[in-house]
């Protein structure tokens, strides 16, 4: 709708006030006969004579500045091309000042110095025609600032009875600021149009809507930069003569300023449609270089230099990377012929997240058969880029131990599209592993990393599967990495419960009777608590609650916690990765389970011995069957405890109850089947959407 409302009101721009008789006499001026005409050089001359010195010779300049900028335009005119446009520059300004003094038809001049141009393009026509002013307009001047120093300039100041410029300066100021505005406007109207001229073809054509938008309103901005500077040369022309009149300056400063208006509409529209064309060339561009990437994935190369500087930065003008211990500037040649982990990330990477990463870098650092090199790609939104983001960003940065770009800008648009369209990078951090010569071996290794950490190296899929053959549902899988505390009391053969939640009156009250059934069974039991998923500042208070009340053992570090369900996750995710599923897959069908415990408003509680024996269950039910102990415990002899459990637990089913399981949508697949843990039956799929992870 504002496309159509735009393109409207252009219409009227272009249509009112310029009847369609006016527009096919302009159109029927022009035939062009495929001269190309380099009109760079010259419209460089023209901004300097025009703008940067004319504009400002009213208030008597002479700085080095402009001094340097006629010494530019000096060489520039030596160029060759000049030489065969000197005559119809020539025979322009003639016709401007012949025809135009005095005053006369502007249209009608406009047509026949349209008509003299007939064969060039209309770039071309509007350069020339502001090419041939410059002469009349740069004389003019030359002649009014050096006739008080000049002998010669001051004759030809009184053959031609040119006014006295400092004199008459207050009469003068309206119309030279009125010519001055229009001459400028002009200029602007003819740098979009050489502008569109030279946008590249081969990703935008004439027939693309954004351009044949604009080619439809070339002819008639022309048209009117044409006429606007034979105004401007009648305007020049009719101060000859004025040395010792009155010069009365309102009528023609409001002419001046009227076209002015009009060309500077013009312009307004012809800078509003380039920048669609800009948008379209960019968005071809970024689509070729999009395509190019998956090429450059697809092909072997003898290392990884081509990909990374496909991914990171392609030329050689900088150092792109920021080392992170030394904060010293790095090329990609550090990079090559290694395995790089590519760390992708928005700037709410946590804290958490970079501690687990800057121990796991350093190990790999010290070893050499699993030697690693990391780099931090932050994605960004440029729209919203501030310096709070900026400082976000830096502060991040220094935080890190590896690799990391020196500005997320440098990432272009197209390997941003590549990386979210191809490895599937929303907002959750992701890792994507490289081999020394390039080649995908993991489009996220983050979940191999946090489930094995580097014992996954070099992060393949084949390495993943191979550790995941090793593996067995068990106290060890779920603790391995966080706390060899825990994993020493199963080698010793204790009871180990892992319980979780925050319900504090659930907590107190579960474990005092866990520990009573101990102290009843004559066993030992050691108690973890394990917290809750995406909680860290409720898990805080919960920590500090327990450093207080003793509960039972715990983690004081939040980090420990937040690591204990990331792993979790990681594990659910690399099972569907390899297509597992609940029916086939024990540890897959007990990950899910954990998960649905978290995702409930109930404490929950994992009892287990040795790497076999485990029994879980939610926080009233673990409770209640714990309470019951009396009823089961002549099981245990026979059966052990932990079977006895699960045995009593199984016949505590409700028919009555809910699970929930809350997944991240953006870590990975998302599972097409969920049982629920208590009764196996499919569970419903709902959507949630959360804006914070408290």
């Amino acid at each position: 709708m504002a496309n159509k409302m735009q393109q409207k009101r252009e219409r009227r721009l272009f249509s009112t006030s310029d009847d369609s008789a006016m527009m096919k006499q302009v159109q029927a001026t022009h035939a062009p006969d495929g001269r190309e005409v380099d009109v760079k050089p010259i419209f460089q001359i023209l901004d300097e004579i025009l703008i940067q010195v004319i504009a400002r010779s009213i208030e008597g300049h002479h700085d080095k500045r402009e001094q340097d900028m006629l010494e530019t335009a000096a060489a520039l005119a030596e160029c060759d091309m000049l030489d065969s446009l000197a005559f119809i520059i020539q025979k322009i300004s003639c016709e401007l000042s012949c025809k135009c003094s005095g005053g006369g038809d502007a249209h009608a001049s406009t047509m026949v110095l349209l008509n003299y141009l007939s064969n060039y393009s209309w770039h071309a026509k509007v350069v020339l025609t502001i090419a041939a002013f410059a002469v009349i307009f740069g004389e003019f001047w030359l002649v009014v600032q050096m006739s008080a120093e000049n002998t010669l300039a001051k004759s030809v100041a009184l053959l031609k009875q040119l006014p006295d410029i400092v004199e008459n300066s207050t009469s003068l100021r309206p119309q030279f600021d009125a010519l001055n505005k229009l001459v400028k406007a002009a200029l602007d109207v003819t740098m979009y149009i050489v502008e569109f001229k030279e946008l590249p073809s081969e990703y935008i054509s004439e027939d693309t809507p954004p351009m044949s938008l604009a080619s439809t309103h070339i002819p008639i901005a022309a048209y009117w930069v044409i006429r606007s500077i034979v105004a401007c040369a009648s305007q020049v022309s009719s101060l000859i003569g004025t040395r010792n009149e009155s010069i009365s300056s309102a009528t023609e400063a409001w002419e001046l300023t009227s076209l002015t208006h009009k060309v500077s509409s013009i312009y307004e529209h012809l800078k509003n449609q380039l920048a669609q064309c800009y948008i379209h060339i960019d968005d071809k561009r970024h689509t070729e270089a999009f395509h190019n990437l998956i090429r450059l994935f697809e092909s072997i190369h003898v290392d990884n230099m081509k990909i990374l500087r496909a991914l990171i930065y392609a030329k050689d003008d900088l150092p792109p990377l920021i080392q992170g211990t030394t904060k010293s500037r790095a090329s990609l040649e550090v990079l090559r012929r290694k395995n790089v982990l590519l760390l992708i990330s928005d700037l709410d990477l946590s804290q958490e997240e970079i501690m687990i990463l800057d121990n796991l870098y350093k190990d790999a650092q010290s070893r050499s058969e699993t030697h690693y090199e990391m780099v931090w790609i932050p994605i960004v939104d440029k729209a919203t880029w501030n310096d709070v983001n900026r400082q976000k960003f830096e502060y991040l940065q220094s935080l890190m131990a590896w690799y990391s770009v020196y500005d997320p800008f440098i990432i272009e648009p197209s390997v941003v599209k590549y990386i979210k369209e191809v490895w599937n990078f929303t907002k959750k951090a992701i890792v994507v592993a490289l081999d020394p010569q390039g080649r995908l071996s993991s489009p996220n290794a983050l979940h191999m990393i946090w489930i094995w950490g580097n014992l996954a190296f070099p992060f393949t899929s084949e390495k993943e599967e191979s550790l995941w053959k090793q593996e067995l549902w068990s106290l060890e899988l779920l603790i391995d990495g966080i706390d060899p505390m825990v994993l020493e009391w199963m080698t010793e053969g204790k009871f180990i419960c892992l319980y979780g939640g925050e319900d504090l009156e659930w907590i107190e009250t579960f474990t005092t009777t866990a520990m009573n059934v101990a102290k009843a069974g004559r066993f030992e039991l050691e108690m973890v608590y394990v917290g809750k998923s995406n909680a860290k500042e409720r898990m805080q208070k919960m920590v500090d609650t327990f450093g207080t009340k003793k509960f039972s053992y715990y983690w004081p570090n939040v980090t420990s916690i937040w690591f204990f369900w990331a792993r979790l996750e990681s594990m659910l995710y690399s099972k569907l990765q390899h297509g597992s599923t609940v029916e086939n897959d024990q540890i897959m069908s007990e990950i899910m389970t954990v998960l649905s415990f978290d995702g409930s408003d109930q404490g929950w509680a994992i009892f287990c011995r040795g790497t076999v024996e485990m029994a879980r269950a939610k926080g009233d039910t673990a409770l209640t069957s714990l309470r019951d102990f009396d009823k089961w415990k002549v099981n245990i002899e026979k059966d052990g405890f932990v079977p006895a459990l699960k045995d009593y637990l199984n016949s505590l089913h409700t028919p009555h109850h809910c699970n929930r399981l809350i997944l991240p949508g953006s870590s990975g697949g998302i599972p097409q089947k969920v049982v629920c843990a208590e009764c196996g039956r499919q569970m419903e799929k709902y959507f949630m959407y959360r804006c914070c992870v408290e």
